[in-house]
């Protein structure tokens, strides 16, 4: 028996972009976010300047991204 979910209301995936301190090094922009990212090689928490996108930092993130799984808070 198939399992169905109902179609999205929402046209697009909204994540949260958290506000960091600091100057972009390119355009010298105040507008520094946080979020994560995926790429072909998983999720990442990066940095990256809300004007000019430049990539101030690339960190590895959780395994799945925004999904929190207890077993990574032990």
């Amino acid at each position: 028996m198939p399992i169905h979910f109902p179609r999205p209301t929402e046209p697009t995936l909204v994540v949260d972009r958290e506000t960091v301190t600091g100057t972009c090094p390119e355009c010298a922009s105040a507008s520094l976010r946080r979020y994560p990212v995926v790429a072909e090689d998983g999720w990442f928490d990066v940095v990256k300047c809300a004007n000019c996108l430049c990539s101030v930092s690339r960190e590895p993130g959780s395994k799945l991204g925004v999904v929190e799984l207890l077993s990574d808070r032990l």
